[in-house]
């Protein structure tokens, strides 16, 4: 009986300690977040790209993005619940249309933005910083991140934009997580012996507009084993339709979602007809935010051009 005993409260006293492991573990998963933006008790000071040097004395609680592409970077660093305003443009993750928005990208709410009271507010280079002067002027960090053309200044983004939020280590977990997927796409790709020739029309005619090749969007391309027809061209430019007749690419891509029936408008142009894309019907309309956004969605803008230009080597 007394040997019972004893296996007994030796029974308890086990389940007791598991069970308290247990709870410690969840605890610490639960905490990972908070315990990374609350490791630093020394200001720190992050810098711009306009060169300006900002120093926090902790992170950042109240968030205004300016830009769709830093929202969804914040989204994917876990510090979404510290955005306040956003703009009209902003569509993902879903969770985002629940945010106020205080921008359309050419208008600034500048006083619901300063009522809003954020520590910080992330905005583009390309803006009128004009108009945020006033926010500037009611002592709020307006931070700015220049327009970006490569993969690796994307990832610098999310370097400095986790710094910002003093999540540096989801920062850097974020970034290897993008290579990794690119990285994957890239093997599943050995397998193309030559690239097809793509146009990707990111304005429709009269006026047209495309990628050259120093871009993230010709990047894409190019991680996507294909082969922009105006690589040997730089920035974004307005091509002539006589110079795409010409160059005749293999497939067309179409980002352009605010005419009707964008690939049929491809195919009916006068003198296209003879265009191999056209001919094959190799003529696709893509997401404009997919392809347009430099944030932590390029892995899956890759994926989704490879696959729809090379379907059996994702088989």
């Amino acid at each position: 009986m007394r040997k019972m005993t004893v296996i007994k409260l030796i029974s308890i006293v086990l389940m007791l300690f598991f069970l308290q492991a247990c709870g410690a573990n969840q605890q610490t998963a639960g905490d990972e977040k908070n315990n990374e933006q609350g490791k630093k008790t020394q200001p720190y000071t992050v810098t711009d790209d306009t060169g300006t040097e900002f120093t926090f004395e902790k992170a950042p609680e109240r968030v205004v993005s300016l830009s769709p592409s830093v929202t969804e970077i914040l989204f994917a660093l876990g510090v979404d619940d510290k955005i306040v305003g956003v703009t009209n443009y902003d569509n993902y993750p879903e969770e985002v249309k629940e945010i106020e928005a205080v921008s359309d990208l050419v208008d600034i709410n500048v006083e619901r933005i300063i009522a809003l009271n954020p520590d910080i507010v992330f905005i583009y280079l390309m803006r009128d910083e004009s108009k945020l002067e006033a926010i500037k002027e009611a002592g709020i960090k307006v931070f700015a991140i220049s327009d970006t053309f490569s993969f690796e200044e994307v990832y610098e983004d999310m370097r400095k934009i986790a710094k910002v939020m003093n999540v540096e280590e989801s920062g850097e977990q974020l970034i290897s997580k993008v290579k990794n997927e690119v990285k994957e796409i890239g093997e599943k790709l050995a397998g193309v012996k030559e690239k097809k020739r793509v146009y990707l029309e990111i304005s429709p005619a009269p006026s047209l507009f495309t990628t050259g090749g120093s871009t993230f969007q010709n990047e894409i391309l190019n991680t996507a084993g294909v082969e922009n027809i105006f690589a040997d061209i730089n920035d974004w430019f307005a091509p002539s339709e006589e110079e795409i007749i010409r160059r005749n690419p293999e497939v067309i891509i179409t980002t352009v979602k605010y005419t009707n029936d964008p690939v049929g408008e491809i195919k009916s142009r006068r003198g296209w007809g003879e265009i191999e894309a056209v001919k094959n019907n190799q003529v696709y309309q893509f997401d404009p935010d997919l392809m347009s956004r430099p944030g932590p969605r390029i892995a899956q803008a890759v994926e989704h051009t490879a696959k729809t230009i090379y379907p059996e080597l994702f088989e």
